[in-house]
């Protein structure tokens, strides 16, 4: 299955705001990326059709089994790649913006390269 990179920003909010408090609903990823309830309403339904995550009739969502591996697998991404920018010197700010972005395009193989790398030489 491939993400495109809204339904990754998603999956990475749920994940971070699930870790914060175990209930998560739309109103509060609308509230932590600064979208609006509509287009919160979208993604979360794609992510839902997905398999990705649930919603149970109170409206609260979490990640299926199959939705927090992806989700774990774009924070490491994010945490890789911020913390190597940093070790380049690059202030926390920029690094984190910057490997958000980065984590979304970047291939597989690439990046286990780059992460294998950087944990041998660190």
């Amino acid at each position: 299955m491939s993400l495109k990179e809204s339904g990754e920003m998603y999956l990475e909010t749920i994940y971070v705001l699930h870790k914060k408090s175990s209930s998560v609903r739309s109103v509060d990823i609308a509230e932590h990326m600064n979208y609006t309830r509509a287009s919160v309403s979208r993604g979360v339904g794609l992510l839902k059709k997905q398999g990705l995550i649930e919603v149970d009739k109170n409206g609260y969502i979490t990640l299926t089994t199959e939705g927090m591996k992806a989700a774990e697998k774009i924070m490491d991404r994010h945490e890789v790649l911020t913390g190597i920018l940093i070790s380049l010197g690059i202030d926390e700010e920029t690094a984190a913006e910057d490997a958000c972005r980065m984590e979304h395009v970047i291939s597989d193989k690439t990046f286990y390269c780059i992460k294998e790398h950087f944990e041998k030489y660190k």
